[in-house]
């Protein structure tokens, strides 16, 4: 079964300044709720009961945000009000699930991951890249459910227009159904002419326990970063199954200033 989960949150959000230069863009509100919590309700309503955050020494504050235990103790006894107390109570229940590592230096997601090496304790575990949302539908519980029935490392995919393909990771597949394919390999950023198909890596993996040795060993790729992509190719080339999932719900980009806006302008005009 898979429980536990891990979000890397070390990142610097440039995309987002201004207002990444005071707060990190996980805390940003979509709709009056920060982002993260978008994110921690998809684990929970996956079954999903412990999870990594890795942050760096600069954010801080994500940590603070959880555990702020006697401000709201204090606004509490004062005020008696029932929609302060209820936020309180549901951040003091995501706080027993959180576990938090610390990545010193931006060395890339495969580096980050790596850092949470000693908590993972199960063969597989998800991984939620926290800039993209799903909202509408659970997509991590739509991916554990095709990792029972297939016992299969998996990672979530979109289709983009062919002409932005050099935007993304994108999948060489064998398809087995409507929504799923096996997938023989993942290319990194390709041009339209030579992509392989037109099925993108979104930010929501199934990964083996088995990755951490590969990245462990894993030499540094563009940028001196340890791609976690990398890591994958090379347990693909192993032999070591993996699967493509084209979700079904809705797709948010909230790492760049033009995606946060729409991301929020989307969700308000939602009920969920």
């Amino acid at each position: 079964m898979i429980k536990q989960a891990i979000i890397p949150l070390a990142g610097l959000g440039t995309r987002l300044l201004p207002l990444t230069s005071v707060l990190p863009k996980e805390l940003l509100p979509i709709n009056g709720k920060p982002g993260i919590e978008y994110i921690i309700e998809e684990c929970i309503d996956a079954g999903i009961k412990e999870i990594v955050f890795i942050i760096s020494p600069k954010k801080k504050i994500i940590k603070s945000y959880f555990y702020h235990d006697s401000f709201y103790k204090k606004i509490i006894s004062k005020k008696k009000d029932l929609r302060i107390k209820k936020e309180y109570l549901k951040i003091k229940k995501y706080k027993k699930m959180i576990k938090f590592v610390y990545q010193n230096s931006p060395r890339g997601t495969g580096d980050a991951i790596l850092k949470c090496r000693k908590y993972i304790t199960s063969n597989h575990f998800l991984m939620l890249l926290p800039d993209d949302l799903i909202i509408k539908k659970n997509c991590s519980s739509a991916m554990i459910k095709l990792y029972k029935k297939y016992k299969s490392s998996v990672i979530a995919a979109k289709k983009v227009p062919r002409n932005e393909v050099s935007r993304w990771g994108i999948f060489s597949l064998k398809k087995i159904n409507k929504e799923n394919f096996f997938i023989r390999d993942v290319v990194e950023k390709p041009k339209a002419s030579v992509a392989p198909s037109n099925y993108a890596v979104i930010g929501r993996y199934i990964l083996p326990k088995k990755i951490f040795p590969v990245l462990k060993k894993q030499k540094p790729g563009k940028n001196g970063e340890i791609h976690i992509t990398d890591s994958i190719r090379h347990l693909i080339k192993k032999n070591n199954k993996f699967l493509g999932h084209l979700f079904t719900g809705m797709y948010l980009d909230c790492g760049t200033m033009k995606g946060y806006i729409n991301s929020t302008i989307k969700i308000s005009n939602l009920k969920i």
